[in-house]
């Protein structure tokens, strides 16, 4: 993979900036945040800047606020206190920092409300109300909103930079996987997978997305419990994404028999989610819809349930009554990006276009995008299906869905708890590249990554 040098990484900034100006005329404050303290001041959970701050200044900065002005970086930071060396090592002064971002000025950062009376900062953008420096000036609602907009629509597409950084992360997730499947054989607990699979994370020198999903328990969406036994019978779901050094995120989920090989019922299952992932994936280009991506991933998922049984009906009937929604009630993906879910800090401003808002239906009301795809767009696939007793047992007690749902039938599906499929996928101009597409999902792949010598 070719790199860029240090002069194209200023010339992306520097095009962000005035693409950001063009969105947004008037002075932005960007604000990177600060550490968070454990227990006591010096024991801090490690520190990562706002993806808004990040994306713009491209370091991950403490306490430090950015000003942009018709694409021009002011920066606003504090000198290292004289005893941070002893701690810390050697750390940029204010001037060296500004002419590695390439700020055209550089102020403390309690002079900021001087310089600026009237800036704009996202509200809550690092997460840490109520910690925001200390200013003059008020953010206003309008201009917070429009600020919001301009920047999701800066961020909606990703330049060269951006791209590597996510390839770069995917590739160490992909790694990951393949060491998860191969430590699976002699792991007795999840977290041993899991432990497996963050090291070779940390390995290159980076950290997780998110916080890692490894399970057997996949019917828990975001099971963060690793403590459960795994045996030879049981389905271990992982859902765990690497983060480059540089903030940008990667999303991959693999489910695999711990035995090495799926049962019959689970293969079927399996293979009914992969026929989702696959058509989906088939379909994604510029110009089409992300809602009817996911609805097709629907629509295949009732195909297939209605194929091995466990469905009763017309796939399209199927899906309007959201029946599908009882085994796949969240929606097939999000966008990526500096964050897993890119944006989602803005709410739906970035997932939704202008114009739209979630519905209140069963089987779309988790759908966290909704928006023509576009080139050097980065969204997920991911198709699952679970089988959640939450969701399950009133429906079932119910009697709604007895012409639908076989019943019997899935008694016989018990060792499926749940089963997800992911890659990170970029829109390309005529189609779409799965940038993890090195790590297989057809499940006799699967099998012999888990079991290499299984005959």
């Amino acid at each position: 993979m070719a790199t860029l040098t240090e002069l194209n990484r200023q010339q992306i900034l520097a095009q962000r900036r005035q693409r950001l100006a063009h969105q947004y005329p008037g002075a932005v404050v960007l604000w990177s945040g600060q550490p968070v303290a454990r227990n006591f001041p010096a024991n801090v959970y490690p520190f990562r800047a706002s993806s808004h701050f990040l994306y713009f200044a491209g370091q991950s900065l403490v306490n430090t606020a950015i000003k942009l002005d018709q694409g021009i970086a002011t920066l606003f930071m504090d000198d290292p206190a004289p005893g941070a060396a002893l701690w810390h090592g050697p750390v940029s002064s204010r001037d060296q920092v500004a002419a590695q971002i390439n700020a055209s000025a550089a102020y403390p950062l309690a002079v900021l409300a001087q310089h600026l009376p009237e800036a704009t900062m996202l509200p809550n953008q690092a997460g840490l109300s109520g910690q925001l420096p200390e200013n003059n000036f008020e953010t206003d609602g309008a201009a917070a909103n429009a600020l919001a907009a301009a920047i999701a629509t800066v961020r909606l597409s990703h330049d060269d930079l951006a791209l590597q950084q996510i390839k770069t992360a995917a590739s160490v997730s992909v790694q990951a996987h393949v060491a998860g499947m191969a430590a699976t054989p002699t792991a007795t607990t999840a977290a041993q997978v899991r432990a497996a699979m963050e090291q070779v994370i940390i390995g290159h020198n980076m950290t997780c997305a998110y916080n890692s999903i490894v399970t057997i328990h996949g019917e828990v969406l975001h099971n963060e419990q690793y403590h459960y036994p795994i045996a030879p019978g049981d389905l271990l779901l992982a859902d765990v994404g690497a983060e480059a050094v540089s903030g940008w995120a990667s999303d991959i989920t693999r489910t695999w028999p711990v035995s090495g090989q799926f049962s019959p019922t689970q293969r079927a299952i399996y293979n009914v989610v992969l026929a989702a992932h696959d058509a989906c994936i088939a379909a994604a280009k510029p110009g089409v819809e992300y809602r009817d991506i996911h609805l097709l991933a629907c629509r295949t998922l009732a195909a297939g349930l209605a194929d091995i049984g466990l469905l009763r009906g017309d796939p399209d009937s199927l899906v309007e009554r959201d029946v599908h929604a009882l085994f796949f009630p969240h929606g097939v993906g999000h966008l990526l990006g500096l964050d897993v879910h890119d944006m989602e800090d803005l709410g739906d401003v970035a997932g939704y276009a202008p114009g739209r808002s979630r519905s209140p239906r069963f089987g779309l009301k988790y759908l966290r995008l909704d928006r023509p795809l576009a080139a050097n767009m980065v969204v997920t696939i991911e198709p699952g299906f679970y089988q959640v007793p939450g969701i399950l047992h009133p429906a079932r007690q119910s009697g709604e869905y007895d012409d639908a749902v076989n019943w019997a039938r899935l008694d016989r599906f018990q060792d499926v708890r749940g089963i997800r499929i992911e890659d990170d996928v970029q829109i390309t101009a005529e189609g779409c590249t799965v940038l993890t597409a090195d790590l297989p999902t057809q499940a006799d792949a699967i099998e012999a990554l888990v079991l290499p010598g299984r005959k």
